[in-house]
């Protein structure tokens, strides 16, 4: 199955559909603000390495979490009553988001470019992109960022500067969007870790008739 090339001057996708079995649609294009909205809200997402073109991905199955569903172990639950712990939304992205990076690029490298930080925060400051940091005694303990559309949350990346900061960051931002009717966090990708937290797979047209419920609502229509 070809893999499309993108035309910088057109913002369009082809359809979700056509990617490879591995997911993989289409390369090129640009990270404009434009580009990446129509991307999220049709499934499809950036992810290359830096220095190589832009590749776009849509995978057949998606991993997500219901934010109802979000586990919290025995042994995280006591943690997270011993451990006096403040979350906020949106307090420095662009750190939070470059910690992010730092994190993955110290331990196993990283796809977060400068590129990828530029479109990012481009996507943020028009309200889409949001950041969730985790503090303990005024000191930064973890964070993670992703991009906010209608009742739909799509993850990139989280870290952690203190033990389990990354998942006190995901345990309180999912009981939040569980609060604000929020539909599924799109996770793109399995883990091991993830899935201790309660994600799972569903099948794309599962995945897809969510999907346009939730963005829709950010239309009004």
């Amino acid at each position: 199955m070809p893999v499309f090339r993108l035309d910088k001057d057109k913002v369009e996708f082809p359809h979700p559909t056509l990617a490879r079995p591995d997911g993989l649609l289409a390369v090129g294009g640009d990270l404009s603000v434009a580009r990446l909205l129509l991307a999220y809200t049709h499934g499809i997402f950036p992810w290359y390495n830096p220095g190589e073109e832009i590749l776009w991905w849509c995978p057949r199955e998606r991993f997500v979490i219901f934010p109802s569903e979000i586990h919290i172990s025995h042994s995280m639950k006591k943690y997270m009553k011993k451990h006096m712990f403040r979350v906020v939304i949106n307090r420095d992205f662009a750190d939070t988001m470059h910690q992010c990076r730092m994190k993955r690029e110290f331990d196993e490298g990283t796809w977060i470019s400068d590129e990828m930080e530029e479109a990012y925060l481009r996507l943020h400051r028009e309200g889409y992109a949001v950041s969730v940091e985790v503090y303990e005694d005024e000191s930064l303990a973890g964070g993670l960022y992703g991009v906010s559309i209608g009742r739909c949350f799509f993850g990139e990346s989280m870290f952690s500067d203190k033990e389990n900061g990354s998942k006190t960051a995901l345990i309180a931002f999912a009981q939040f969007l569980e609060r604000q009717g929020f539909l599924f966090i799109d996770c793109q990708f399995h883990t091991e870790h993830l899935e201790r937290m309660g994600g799972r797979y569903i099948s794309w047209a599962a995945y897809d008739r969510m999907l346009q419920e939730g963005v829709r609502d950010c239309s009004g229509s």
